[in-house]
């Protein structure tokens, strides 16, 4: 049978969603979670591969095996085991699905956010849950600059190093920028991103916010398609994997 499973995670001291040869990673404290209760090996596939440092409210992963358990049991034995070695993940909800889907395949949107902690004080609370920058970003400049991005682009200025995409050509359905209380929200979606490509442009839009860049610039950039032209790669703390749609 195969399940879907819906995950969240604190990523701060994981090396992202894939196995490593070091570090823990998300895939490999669910494998080994399922392996405790089950005696089964499964491979664990995700909608998306996020790094090291990364969150998630809603992660998506698909595996196949032979369990004799209600989908709540399931859920409560992967969560038990994941407890037990002190995993920062939990398993929210487990369906049973057919052979066809694909947790990465089958996805048509993947929605990501970012928050910046904009205010002179640091917040032991949201530590390595934020990018603290401690002065003032003017947000409506970034809301201009952010339209530029929107649409189907050539987005090899926001690509990272080491990127397997085949084409750096993607369409950005949203960017949408808000402020909360102190934080600066980033919301964005995407049928799929390039590597770094979230993170890319909120470095860059941080620098429209902070008056280095002009909201024009980003066009610009975007034209250019480099990556060197482009601003800083934000901080992965700040980033959070936040919904699959199929």
């Amino acid at each position: 049978m195969r399940y879907k499973i819906n995950i969240e995670y604190d990523g701060t001291n994981l090396v992202g969603w894939q196995r490593q040869e070091v570090g823990e990673s998300v895939q490999q404290d669910l494998e080994e979670a399922l392996f405790a209760f089950s005696h089964q090996k499964a491979l664990m596939t995700a909608a998306g591969r996020t790094d090291a440092g990364v969150h998630a409210l809603a992660q998506v992963a698909h595996f196949d095996a032979t369990l004799n358990m209600d989908l709540y049991h399931i859920r409560e034995a992967f969560n038990a085991k994941l407890r037990e070695k002190n995993a920062p993940v939990n398993v929210i909800e487990v369906e049973q699905v057919s052979p066809d889907f694909n947790a990465r395949f089958s996805a048509l949107k993947r929605s990501y956010i970012y928050r910046i902690l904009n205010r002179r004080a640091p917040s032991v609370l949201l530590e390595n849950r934020v990018w603290h920058v401690n002065y003032p970003l003017d947000v409506q400049k970034m809301i201009e600059g952010a339209k530029y991005l929107i649409g189907y682009h050539d987005f090899s200025s926001f690509r990272g190093a080491g990127c397997q995409a085949k084409s750096p050509l993607k369409t950005l359905d949203k960017l949408e920028i808000t402020k909360e209380g102190d934080e600066i929200i980033f919301k964005t979606e995407a049928k799929s991103f390039l590597y770094h490509q979230v993170r890319n442009m909120v470095g860059t839009l941080k620098m429209v916010g902070d008056g280095h860049l002009t909201p024009q610039d980003v066009e610009k950039i975007l034209k250019l398609k480099k990556r060197a032209e482009a601003g800083v790669t934000a901080p992965a703390c700040g980033l959070y994997f936040a919904k699959v749609t199929y």
